[in-house]
């Protein structure tokens, strides 16, 4: 009596453990799929690029965490049933099966229900079949699974326990599993890349935004003062507080250099390549300055201005159009 007491409280925790993992699972392993659709079939109203990066390291960390903890609650379960097979007939088995078939099936009918809806409404794109294509074979196998865990006979569990040994279906389904989350995280790696290459395109974020930055107050500069700054130290103030921004990494200044009487160049040294990723995705825009009255002046040069670069030492051109920005006298 005392070891079925115990047992209770176990098989719930381990059976709503092995549920939410598994919901869990599904969810990264779509997110990643939806993200890897994106970028192989790139579309202006998709998420920025760096954003879609983001999500499938998400993805991954949840993937590498949460399925190899299904994967263990599974085999114990799966243990436990091979020992006493009446539980596999146990009421919160099979609720929580039945939980999952019903939304397993939701989600197939749901599922076929945009498709034909979009399809009527002209939408075509490969994005959008590939995404229903992967939510529908998801579901799909998530539903196959569980309902033939509740038609698995007494005699293939009895069989298992005669040989001491686990199911051939839940442990064949665990492999095939376990193979597809595995490649589908290593090609996550390949499009992301390593961890030091995500700290090198880190670096490099930061020295656009310090650009950005010396971009917004050299042109708040000349309109004040009706001139560009020769260098850098110019547009150091003590009212504002702004000192021109350093290289992240090397520590040193970055180039700066006069070109005209309203253009500059803005150099600096990449680590990552960004030029094919700002041609397809929206590049982040530098934000409005704002002086201490409230005003506003937008620090765009021209809506193309986008900040895409090589993995090398890069120069940002600029023009001031004195049409779009009118100089006017302000105190620094």
């Amino acid at each position: 009596m005392e070891q079925k007491t115990w047992s209770v409280p176990r098989n719930l925790f381990l059976h709503l453990l092995m549920i939410g993992t598994l919901y869990a699972s599904v969810i990264g392993l779509l997110v990643l799929l939806f993200q890897y659709i994106n970028v192989a079939f790139p579309d202006v109203l998709s998420a920025p690029y760096t954003e879609i990066l983001d999500r499938i390291r998400r993805a991954e960390s949840v993937l590498l965490i949460v399925f190899p903890v299904f994967l263990a609650v599974s085999w114990l379960l799966e243990r436990d049933f091979i020992t006493d097979p009446a539980a596999r007939g146990g009421k919160t088995h099979k609720w929580l099966i039945y939980f999952t078939l019903f939304l397993s099936a939701v989600t197939i009918i749901v599922d076929l229900i945009t498709l034909i809806y979009n399809f009527l409404g002209g939408d075509l794109r490969a994005q959008f079949f590939l995404k229903i294509a992967a939510v529908l074979a998801v579901a799909c196998a998530v539903f196959g699974y569980y309902f033939g865990e509740l038609r698995r006979s007494a005699a293939e569990v009895a069989r298992a326990r005669q040989h001491g040994t686990s199911l051939r279906v839940p442990r064949y389904a665990a492999i095939a599993s376990g193979i597809l989350i595995l490649a589908t995280v290593i090609a996550g790696f390949f499009i992301v890349g390593s961890p030091a290459t995500q700290r090198a395109r880190r670096f490099d974020a930061e020295r656009v935004s310090h650009l950005q930055m010396i971009q917004s107050e050299t042109i708040n500069y000349w309109i004040h003062k009706s001139e560009l700054p020769k260098n850098q130290d110019e547009l150091k103030s003590s009212t504002t507080g702004f000192a021109p921004p350093a290289d992240p990494e090397t520590k040193q200044p970055y180039e700066y250099r006069v070109t005209g009487p309203l253009s500059f160049e803005l150099c600096a040294t990449f680590k990552t390549d960004a030029v094919d990723t700002a041609s397809v995705y929206p590049r982040v825009k530098p934000a409005p300055l704002f002086y201490p009255d409230g005003a506003a002046v937008s620090p765009q040069v021209s809506a193309n201005d986008v900040w895409s670069h090589p993995a090398d030492r890069h120069c940002f051109s600029r023009t001031i159009d004195p049409d779009f920005y009118k100089p006017e006298k302000r105190p620094l």
